[in-house]
């Protein structure tokens, strides 16, 4: 696929998603900024940071998923497991330096299981994942169906812990684990040979092969480090709510892909920045702000809103796939 070729609008068309996300995160800024006086609040945009740590990290191991061509729904109740086994094994005593890690490691090792079974038998990702997620979540309500307090020193240190960025302003310790999950996604798929063999992979997987590159371990790879950035929200989330709860999280691996998609990469795979998926999740994030600062709109208008936007930008993915192919 030669997409250096291809131009539209002027722009490389792997720049064209990109540019319409960041256009239109300015236009929701501008709008809100116009229609709310305390909309450009610095707290305002740290809060979006903070609320949306958890659904940042999950949709940064979604866009490595999806740059390959693939889906990981399972997301969402590995988040939910993960904090149903740290409220459970706190509340026994475990020491975090154990837990942490061992959590960790659990997720990862979910997700490569995953991609296991996806490469080595050729199954489709949709429903690998999709199996993952029952199993996920069943273990969850193996553990409790009620919803299991957090009291451990370090969860509660954690949550009670406030970064100062000046003027009087902070940032959780969720939020800036979510921001150095993102400098070291951005590292990986933009400086590393298993960066480089992503994005060939969504580009053509049999040309990849025949390339020599290491498909099917890097494959599992990105559905381990799916499942790796599925825990660590869960041990975000843990701390931002001092809780674990068999429904948490229900539905957030849409969120994900949501945020992924309109960041600008394609759902074909091979086409996508990380920059792009951040930007998605703030945009979901700032929509839900737009309607809280509105006070008179029901909070499922965010819904509403994410789901057009959503439909608007598989369109023009298509529309922008159907012209590079004409022009080839």
């Amino acid at each position: 696929m030669n997409t250096a070729a291809v131009r539209i609008l002027g722009l490389d068309r792997r720049l064209v998603p990109l540019a319409a996300t960041l256009a239109l995160f300015i236009g929701l800024v501008v709008y809100g900024a116009v229609s709310y006086d305390a909309f450009l609040s610095p707290q305002v945009f740290l809060n979006l940071a903070i609320d949306n740590s958890f659904l940042c990290i999950v949709a940064i191991g979604m866009t490595f998923v999806i740059l390959t061509g693939g889906i990981d729904l399972s997301v969402g109740s590995v988040l939910a497991l993960t904090t149903m086994a740290a409220a459970a094994l706190s509340k026994l005593g475990w020491s975090p330096w154990i837990l942490v890690p061992l959590l960790l490691a659990g997720g990862s090792a979910f997700g490569a299981i995953q991609g296991f079974l996806i490469h080595r038998y050729r199954l489709q990702p949709f429903i690998v994942t999709l199996a993952g997620m029952f199993v996920a979540r069943g273990l969850c309500y193996l553990i409790d169906t009620a919803s299991i307090p957090i009291s451990a020193p370090f969860f509660v240190a954690m949550a009670e812990a406030r970064i100062p960025v000046g003027g009087g302003n902070s940032l959780s310790s969720g939020a800036v684990i979510a921001m150095i999950t993102v400098a070291v996604a951005l590292w990986l798929a933009h400086s590393t040979r298993f960066g480089r063999t992503v994005y060939a992979i969504g580009g053509n997987a049999k040309s990849a092969t025949l390339m020599g590159l290491p498909v099917g371990s890097a494959l599992v790879r990105v559905y381990a480090f799916s499942g790796g950035c599925a825990a660590l929200a869960g041990l975000v989330m843990s701390v931002y709510m001092l809780s674990g709860y068999s429904l948490h999280a229900v539905g957030l691996e849409l969120d994900a892909i949501a945020a992924v998609v309109i960041g600008g990469t394609l759902l074909t795979g091979g086409i996508g920045y990380v920059a792009g998926t951040v930007v998605g999740v703030l945009i979901l994030g700032i929509i839900q702000t737009l309607v809280i600062f509105n006070g008179t709109l029901s909070s499922w208008w965010t819904r509403i809103v994410i789901g057009i936007l959503l439909f608007l930008f598989c369109v023009a993915q298509r529309l922008i796939e159907a012209r590079a192919g004409q022009k080839r």
